[in-house]
C-alpha cells in the first residue's frame, strides 16, 4: 500500500475505559465514569420528549443543510444563518478545518499540552506542527505569536483549555488577535464555553464580527448532555464558512441529532442549572484539594486536573478498583496528575473518598 509517510507512526485515538469493561475486570456492581467530561445530569427533558414523538422514516437522508437547527442556532447566537457550520461533533469540524487549510509546506501553531486532535489532524495533512508550552496551565499567547510566520495557516486555541481548565480573558485575547496576521485562521475551540462563569471572558460573537479570521467551534456533547448524538457547530465570517461548507461531507449531522439539538437549545433553564451545580461540584473538589494539600488548576470547565505527586496511572488504576473511572494525566501531558469530570454531589463525594483512601494507603505503604 502507498501509505502517506506521515501516518506510519500515527496512533489511533484511545477512548477511555467503558463502564462495562471495568465492571467485568474488577467484579464490581456499580461503576461511575468521570473520565470524558460528560454531563452527569444528561440532557434536557425536551430532548427526551421529542425522541418519543419522532415518527419520520428512517430511510430518508437527513437535511444536509440542517435548516431548522441552523435557524434556531442563528437566533440563539444572534448571527446570520450563513455564518454557521455544522458537523458530526466538533471533532469533525476541526478535521474539516485542517483538511481545508493544512498541507505540506504550511505550519500550524498550538499550545502543549492541549486537545490532541489538533496535532493529529495536522500530522495527517502533512503540515508542520509548532507547539508552544503552557505557562501555569494557560496558553502562552506571546510565545504563540512568535511562532507564527508567513507559512502559518492555523492557530488553535482551546479556551478553556483541555486538560487544565484554565481560560483566556478578553483583555488577553483581544490584543493577541490584533497581532495575528489577517491571513492566519484562529480557531477558538470552545467545547466548554457554557460552563464558564468568569465575568471577564470575551464575547465570541463580537470577536467574529470584528475579526474575519476567527472561527469559533462548540459542541452539544458537554453541557447539553448529547455526546452520543454527535452534534458540533462553528461560527465565523461567511467568507470563510463557505470554504468549509465546500469541504465538509454532504450529511454531517443525522436527523436525530438535528432535532434533539433544536430542543436542547430551547431549554436554557436546564443549561443554567447544570452550570450552577457544576460550579458547586468544583468547589467540592477545591476543598478536597486544600484539605489534602494537593495542587490543582482552578477550572472554568466541568473537570479538574489534580496533581497527586505520583504516577497518574497509579491513581487511575486504584480508583478503577473502587468503581471510578477518571483520566490519567500520563496521556494528557501531566504525568503526576489525573483529570476528573465533575459529577453529581454524591458522585463527587464518592470519588473523593476513594482518593483519600489512595492517599492513605500510599502514605502507609
Amino acid at each position: 500500500m502507498k501509505w502517506k509517510k506521515q501516518i506510519l507512526n500515527l496512533k489511533p485515538y484511545q477512548p477511555g475505559r467503558t463502564i462495562e469493561e471495568v465492571k467485568k475486570e474488577f467484579h464490581l456492581e456499580k461503576v461511575t465514569k468521570l473520565a470524558s467530561n460528560e454531563n452527569p445530569f444528561g440532557c434536557s427533558p425536551l430532548v427526551k420528549e421529542w425522541l418519543k414523538s419522532f415518527d419520520r422514516s428512517f430511510a430518508l437522508y437527513p437535511d444536509g443543510y440542517a435548516t431548522v437547527l441552523r435557524k434556531e442556532m442563528a437566533k440563539h447566537l444572534n448571527i446570520e444563518e450563513n455564518q454557521l457550520l455544522f458537523g458530526n461533533g466538533s471533532d469533525n469540524i476541526l478535521q474539516v478545518v485542517s483538511n481545508t487549510l493544512l498541507e505540506p509546506g504550511k505550519n500550524t501553531v498550538m499550545a502543549v499540552p492541549t486537545f490532541s486532535q489538533y496535532r493529529h489532524n495536522a500530522a495527517i495533512a502533512g503540515a508542520e506542527v509548532r507547539e508552544v508550552p503552557l505557562i501555569n496551565g494557560a496558553h502562552d499567547l506571546d510565545g504563540m505569536l512568535a511562532a507564527i510566520d508567513e507559512n502559518t495557516a492555523i492557530v488553535w486555541i482551546c479556551n478553556p483549555n483541555n486538560p487544565t481548565g484554565v481560560y483566556i480573558s478578553k483583555d488577553e485575547m483581544v490584543p493577541f488577535l490584533e497581532k495575528v496576521p489577517d491571513d492566519v485562521l484562529v480557531v477558538l475551540d470552545e467545547a466548554y464555553r457554557e460552563y464558564v462563569v468568569a465575568d471577564d471572558i470575551y464575547d465570541s460573537v463580537e470577536l467574529v464580527k470584528t475579526y474575519k479570521n476567527v472561527l469559533v467551534t462548540r459542541t452539544f456533547s458537554k453541557i447539553y448532555g448529547m455526546a452520543s448524538f454527535r452534534v458540533g457547530y462553528a461560527f465565523g465570517h461567511p467568507d470563510i464558512i463557505r470554504y468549509f461548507e465546500a469541504v465538509r461531507e454532504p450529511f454531517t449531522v443525522n436527523t436525530f441529532g438535528q432535532g434533539a439539538a433544536v430542543q436542547a437549545l430551547r431549554d436554557q433553564e436546564f443549561i443554567e442549572e447544570c452550570r450552577k451545580i457544576n460550579r458547586q461540584g468544583l468547589e467540592q473538589f477545591y476543598e478536597f484539594c486544600r484539605q489534602e494539600e494537593l495542587n490543582y488548576f482552578p477550572s472554568q470547565t466541568n473537570f479538574i486536573l489534580i496533581d497527586f505527586g505520583c504516577n497518574g496511572d497509579d491513581v487511575f488504576h486504584y480508583l478503577m478498583t473502587k468503581g471510578y473511572i477518571v483520566r490519567s494525566g500520563n496521556a494528557l501531558g501531566f504525568p503526576t496528575s489525573v483529570r476528573v469530570t465533575v459529577g453529581s454531589k454524591e458522585q463527587n463525594e464518592g470519588v473523593m473518598e476513594a482518593m483519600r483512601s489512595f492517599i492513605t494507603e500510599r502514605a502507609i505503604g
